[in-house]
C-alpha cells in the first residue's frame, strides 16, 4: 500500500475542520474544493473569473507540494452560486484548463460564505 501523503495550506481551518488541502496516495492527489481567497493578502475578489484564478493558484501550489501538476487533472468539479456567472467564469476555466480537458461536472449550490462565488474540486493522476 503507498504511503498517504497529506498537503496543507497552512490554514489553521484545516486543522479546525478536520481536513487537508490535498491528500495524495500512490499515483493519485485529491484536491480538496477550493475558494477564491487570495491567501498573500486574505481577501476575495468580487469577480468570479478572478475568484478562479485563484481557486487554480491554490489548487496548483497543493499539487505541486504532492509531486503533481495541473495537467495531470483528470476530473474537475465546480460549485458556483449562480448560473448567470457561467458566462464570466468560463473564460477563466478555459485558460487553466483548455489544453488538459478533464471530465468536469458544474453544479449551482450555496457556499459557505457570502462572498464566495465558485468553488473549485479536483482529482489527478500522475502521468506514466
Amino acid at each position: 500500500m503507498s504511503d498517504r501523503k497529506l498537503i496543507s495550506s497552512g490554514s489553521a481551518f484545516e486543522q479546525t475542520m478536520g481536513y487537508s488541502r490535498a491528500v495524495a496516495q500512490g499515483d493519485w492527489c485529491f484536491v480538496s474544493g477550493t475558494t477564491g481567497y487570495d491567501y498573500a493578502t486574505m481577501t476575495m475578489p468580487d469577480s468570479i473569473a478572478d475568484q478562479a484564478r485563484n481557486c487554480f493558484a491554490t489548487i496548483s501550489k497543493a499539487l505541486q507540494s504532492a509531486g503533481f501538476s495541473l495537467a495531470d487533472v483528470i476530473r474537475v468539479q465546480y460549485t458556483i452560486t449562480d448560473a448567470a456567472l457561467v458566462d464570466e467564469l468560463v473564460p477563466a476555466l478555459g485558460e487553466a484548463l483548455a489544453e488538459i480537458r478533464p471530465a468536469a461536472t458544474m453544479v449551482v449550490a450555496g457556499l459557505i460564505k457570502p462572498e464566495m462565488k465558485v468553488e473549485i474540486e479536483v482529482t489527478a493522476l500522475r502521468s506514466a
